[in-house]
């Protein structure tokens, strides 16, 4: 698997594995500890990680309301990596405002994954590299800290 740009079967097979050797207790890489966290914050998917040959190649359509549950945790891996670089700086911070809000980690996170989310797709749309400074001020915009 390519580390840096995992294809979407690559990224498909690595959150199947990690949940089979999870569900076989074996022993995990850190990396698979880390999607294992975020696997067991989502009971929904659960179903779906155990029939990797149902759902490998299953296509998700947002326009129809459908939630790529690979594309989510994925962004639930970034924003764990991101945390714990502090990249962009300030985002730690931001995080604590939003789990304070929330009294909830997930609800917090899924709020910076929103912001991630739409840099990403704003990037994909006009076929551009990442704007980091867009992207920290959704973040900001969500933690109520500039208006």
């Amino acid at each position: 698997m390519s580390l840096f740009n995992p294809s979407r079967d690559e990224v498909r097979a690595f959150f199947f594995s990690a949940w089979k050797t999870f569900k076989l207790q074996q022993v995990l890489t850190d990396l698979e500890k880390i999607a294992v966290s975020v696997i067991l914050l989502h009971p929904e998917y659960h179903a779906m990680l155990d029939r990797p040959a149902q759902y490998e190649h299953q296509d998700y359509f947002p326009e129809m309301g459908e939630t790529n549950p690979f594309l989510h945790m994925s962004l639930h891996l970034s924003i764990h990596e991101q945390l714990s670089i502090n990249q962009p700086i300030g985002i730690v911070g931001i995080y604590e405002k939003l789990m304070h809000k929330y009294q909830d980690a997930h609800l917090a996170q899924h709020d910076l994954i929103e912001c991630l989310a739409e840099t990403i797709w704003l990037a994909q749309r006009s076929q551009t590299n990442l704007d980091a400074a867009h992207y920290l001020t959704l973040l900001q915009q969500k933690a109520g800290t500039i208006a």
